[in-house]
């Protein structure tokens, strides 16, 4: 390589290992030709070895057919590929001893920075193991970020929950509702109670309530199975509202209203959170609040990869309710 571009074994051995060792912009040109040319690819297992850690970005995932985690992923690779850093996603399937088990695998691929998303777990038993994971890695030089509630003194970038959701409660309360029923996933996630504790102070701003909480998986399945129970309980006609903890719930939670002959926005309104694109494609579009789920991937992903930034920043970004058909004004 250093032969065929004219140079010396430690120009080219700088330029291909981005050394902070400045080389002439004329003999980096001649080493980047030569390594095309000669089709050179850079060993990232002995570049970890001889740096301490490769130029790779990790991305823990709770799911990657939610377009929650999709949304996410986009806005990371966007900052990756900017800093010249490749992305190697995890899926922890929402399982605490996987996310744990997937985090001691990834350093062992001595990344630069890490980024774990999904919503925290109250009591969760392995919660201290994966703090202190994650706290040697960034001891031992990395960057450590969460996508959703800090913990531990760590930076974070993550949805306003709480406010999003209150935003909400108060908005479909001035429509004219007044009786929610909830679904959403486990209540030992934070997310969970964030959003369905704001729905219920926006709501009770105006004289409203959330009549019933219906958990299963936090998922389009969930929704539909959620939405079924509370169908064939007879509870649902307690309510003039449905509340969804996320759009792909309430995706599930609509076609089991019509498996039911219960027209959505017609019968009874629905609302979702975080306006994924199928919030705007299904009928009637989606009531919710909308996140830019690409941005808070970006800035988490700048956030861990940007040596000059605070690491132990929490940034939470705001929502906005986006009133849709599926949620008119009530009649009557």
């Amino acid at each position: 390589m250093a032969a065929r571009a004219g140079v010396s074994l430690a120009t080219a051995s700088r330029v291909l290992n981005e050394s902070d060792r400045k080389v002439g912009q004329e003999h980096r040109e001649r080493v980047l030709r030569a390594a095309r040319e000669l089709d050179y690819r850079t060993d990232l297992s002995a570049q970890a070895m001889a740096r301490g850690m490769a130029p790779v970005l990790a991305l823990l995932v709770s799911s990657i057919d939610d377009p929650y985690f999709s949304a996410i992923a986009e806005g990371v690779a966007q900052s990756a590929h900017a800093h010249g850093v490749i992305v190697t996603i995890a899926v922890t399937a929402r399982d605490s001893e996987w996310e744990l088990a997937s985090l001691r695998l990834i350093r062992g691929q001595r990344p630069r920075a890490i980024l774990v998303s999904g919503s925290r777990v109250s009591h969760s038993p392995h919660a201290d193991a994966l703090l202190a994971e994650l706290r040697g890695f960034t001891d031992s030089g990395g960057r450590a970020i969460f996508l959703s509630q800090p913990v531990g003194g760590l930076g974070a970038v993550h949805p306003a929950n709480t406010s999003g959701a209150r935003e909400l409660g108060v908005a479909i309360a001035n429509l004219g509702y007044r009786r929610a029923a909830v679904i959403t996933g486990s209540e030992s996630l934070l997310t969970v109670a964030e959003r369905t504790e704001g729905l219920r102070q926006g709501l009770a701003s105006l004289g409203g309530e959330i009549a019933m909480v219906e958990s299963d998986t936090f998922d389009r399945l969930g929704g539909y199975r959620s939405m079924r129970r509370l169908i064939e309980s007879g509870r649902i006609a307690d309510a003039d509202v449905l509340c969804a903890g996320n759009d792909f719930m309430a995706v599930g939670a609509m076609t089991a209203l019509r498996d039911s002959g219960i027209e959505p926005g017609r019968d009874i309104a629905v609302t979702g959170f975080n306006d994924i694109a199928t919030a705007a494609d299904v009928t009637p579009q989606l009531t919710t609040v909308r996140f830019p789920l690409a941005e808070i991937g970006r800035r988490a992903a700048d956030l861990a990869l940007d040596g000059t930034a605070l690491p132990t920043e929490d940034i939470s970004v705001p929502g906005e309710v986006i009133l849709r058909a599926s949620c008119p004004p009530r009649r009557g």
